[in-house]
């Protein structure tokens, strides 16, 4: 037994620090994998810190004030899920996004919540600063 622990108990500690968990969302990206990565950390990781890290601060700001993902999931978005998966509008608009400092990129969602399927797009506005993609507006419902 006590072999076990001497082998087992550093095997998992190493094991653990190997996690491929990012703790922060790559704001190099485009727009798109930005605006996907930033509605994942809300309805898949649950992790609020991570989405207001690619917003402009005024939104930060807002998002953190909820402190928690699932009550701006909620009130800002008017969405819940217990399960979601997020994609983007392809229409192939990645060579006028390269010239300019601003996007407006369209999500889809389909997901579950209370085992009901539920659908949904949203529309955000996200503006190039030093090169780098940041969330500025939530934009409202297109329908």
């Amino acid at each position: 037994m006590k072999l076990v622990k001497i082998f087992f108990i550093p095997l998992l500690l190493i094991l653990s620090a190997c996690s491929d968990d990012e703790k922060t969302i790559d704001i190099n990206k485009n727009p798109e994998e930005i605006s996907i990565a930033f509605f994942s950390a809300l309805y898949n990781d649950k992790d609020l810190n991570k989405a207001a890290a690619v917003c402009v601060p005024k939104l930060s700001r807002i998002i953190l004030h909820y402190r928690s993902a699932k009550a701006v999931g909620r009130h800002l978005f008017n969405l819940s899920y217990d399960k979601v998966k997020i994609r983007t509008e392809d229409t192939g608009v990645k060579v006028r996004q390269m010239f300019k400092s601003k996007a407006i990129i369209t999500i889809y969602f389909d997901g579950q919540y209370n085992d009901n399927r539920v659908m949904d797009v949203k529309r955000l506005s996200l503006i190039q600063f030093d090169g780098r993609w940041y969330i500025d507006k939530i934009l409202k419902d297109p329908f």
